[in-house]
């Protein structure tokens, strides 16, 4: 698969079913995601990837209702990083901006091997916190639900899920985000 086909095969699905996660898929999803370009090369970002029963079963506690079809994850990714660990330049904070670029990258590479890998920010980020022993500090940026495609939708979906389940939802045009030279919109 090229890149092209990656970027537009990647879907955040819902309906997953489970699936073996290996130590090796581990380290080559975060190997993927430290090739990512960050500011100075600080790479600010930290992956805890939770796929252990006991340990996956406590963090799903931390998920909001909306994301109940989380529950048939088979690992969650935290996704944390603090601005102290990147650039601050003239008050400009990078952490985000460069923990998500290695976000996508890991996105990415999952997607090339065939899993659902979908960002989510409805969640608590004390109770992550705490079950993953993550220190005080960091930030909680995302967690990323993990998993294999299931065709069957999940029951658990709104009807607003089931609709972009079937049919990826609709993106904004060109000319609503991208300008030539100067600011347009």
């Amino acid at each position: 698969m090229d890149l092209s086909d990656i970027i537009e095969s990647r879907r955040a699905y819902r309906s997953l079913e489970k699936t073996e996660i290996s130590e090796d898929l581990i380290k080559t999803l975060a190997q993927s995601a430290s090739l990512s370009a960050s500011c100075y090369n600080h790479q600010p970002w930290k992956f805890v990837f939770v796929y252990e029963d006991t340990v996956l079963k406590e963090l799903k506690t931390a998920l909001a209702k909306g994301n109940a079809w989380a529950q048939n994850a088979s690992m969650i990714i935290a996704v944390l990083s603090k601005a102290a660990d990147d650039c601050v330049l003239d008050y400009r904070k990078y952490y985000l901006f460069d923990t998500g670029m290695a976000s996508a990258f890991l996105i990415l590479k999952a997607t090339e091997l065939g899993y659902v890998a979908h960002p989510i920010a409805g969640y608590n980020p004390e109770i992550v916190k705490g079950v993953i022993k993550s220190p005080e500090d960091m930030e909680v940026v995302t967690l990323i639900i993990f998993g294999k495609h299931k065709e069957d939708i999940d029951p658990v979906l709104s009807e607003k899920q089931r609709n972009d389940e079937i049919k990826r939802p609709q993106r904004k045009s060109l000319g609503e985000y991208a300008c030539l030279n100067k600011y347009c919109l």
